[in-house]
């Protein structure tokens, strides 16, 4: 049975370890943002990929290889 929502990119599932005070910290941001925790990490994400170079902001289904979710590479 698929999951996720069609016309989206599935997303990765990625099992995480914070410390306490990051957590935390995450969790006040997230709040502050009204946003979900998990929201909050990905916005967190994204955002240091752009700034890294590692992920153009004009199209975030695009991972750093320049392919797409579904694997395919970007066209001529």
């Amino acid at each position: 049975m698929p999951r996720g929502v069609p016309g989206r990119p599935e997303r990765k599932q990625i099992p995480l370890r914070l410390s306490r005070p990051v957590a935390d910290a995450v969790r006040r941001w997230a709040d502050d943002e009204l946003r979900s925790v998990n929201a909050q990490i990905e916005k967190i994400l994204h955002d240091a990929l752009v700034r890294a170079g590692r992920l153009r902001e004009d199209d975030p289904d695009k991972n750093d290889s320049g392919r797409d979710d579904r694997g395919e590479p970007p066209p001529d």
